[in-house]
């Protein structure tokens, strides 16, 4: 089943009863409610929502990830549970016991996956990625020659036909766009990793200090293309990208219900990444060598 993405971006009450997620708003509208299991993500955009304790207690058992936004109404904030799988404690043991050797194999994989689905992606806008292909096929342990960065540099260079664009976290739009979009991202791909009993601070290949999502960052980066997809359609059918709207805002958050094809089968997003997760961690406890990635095109 396909777990729904709730976005709230005017004011409302959320409690719950009956396992339901209920709704109020304060401007009159009919009260609403939506089965708390059906729910895999809900954003919290508007600074005047307000949650119950009760309501939070049981979105977190159903593995739901709740995003808060900050006063700028961007994503800012995650809750995750902190008991995601019955065997988590065993599970997290054979992720802190990864080897140097078998974490360079994992990022290898990881970065070629990534660049394949960049050139997928290109082929599909017509655009040539034989540059592409070779740097995916040739990628080294632990991508020591940075053929990721590579394929970033003609990837950016030809996604958008826009004059001098850079992709910068604080750069021009699109890149407003992309934020948005690789937050929710990193949600769905933290939200699977809790619930495949593994910690999303500690990564294979991302280390900085200061970064609580390490693994999630590492792992999130062959989904980035479909993130990219949905902007380039906007990019390619709306006049004015400047300002994040709310109709954009909502055509970003459909990015975990994408079809995508993983192990030779057609799955939403969110699914596929708990797919990921769970191949991750039989890679850590020696169970297998490798991490199932969806395959663009």
């Amino acid at each position: 089943m396909i777990k729904r993405t709730l976005f709230f971006g005017n004011p409302a009450y959320l409690s719950t009863k009956n396992e339901q997620l209920h709704i109020s708003f304060p401007d009159g509208q009919p009260d609403r409610t939506v089965p708390i299991e059906d729910i895999g993500m809900i954003v919290l955009e508007n600074q005047q929502i307000t949650v119950t304790n009760g309501l939070l207690a049981k979105l977190t058992n159903q593995k739901t990830a709740v995003v808060s936004c900050n006063a700028q109404r961007l994503p800012d904030g995650l809750l995750l549970p902190m008991h995601g799988h019955s065997e988590q404690t065993e599970r997290i043991r054979h992720q802190l016991d990864a080897s140097v050797p078998l974490k360079k194999n994992l990022w290898q994989q990881t970065v070629s996956a990534k660049i394949a689905n960049q050139a997928g992606l290109l082929e599909e806008k017509g655009i040539p990625a034989q540059k592409l292909r070779h740097l995916a096929k040739n990628v080294s342990s632990g991508d020591k020659d940075n053929h990721e960065g590579q394929a970033a540099a003609y990837y950016w260079q030809n996604l958008f036909v826009i004059p001098g664009f850079t992709r910068e976290q604080a750069g021009l739009p699109p890149n407003n766009l992309l934020n948005y979009g690789y937050a929710i991202l990193r949600a769905v791909i933290a939200r699977a990793l809790v619930s495949s009993g593994m910690l999303p601070n500690v990564g294979i290949w991302h280390r900085n200090k200061y970064n609580a999502y390490c693994l999630a960052d590492d792992i999130m980066e062959p989904y980035r293309p479909y993130v990219d997809l949905v902007v380039s359609h906007i990019v390619e059918t709306e006049d004015d990208f400047g300002e994040l709207t709310t109709s954009l805002k909502k055509e970003l958050l459909s990015i975990p219900a994408l079809d995508v094809v993983i192990d030779g089968q057609k799955s939403p997003l969110m699914v596929a990444a708990s797919r990921t997760t769970s191949s991750l961690f039989d890679c850590f406890a020696g169970i297998s060598r490798k991490i199932s990635y969806p395959e663009y095109g």
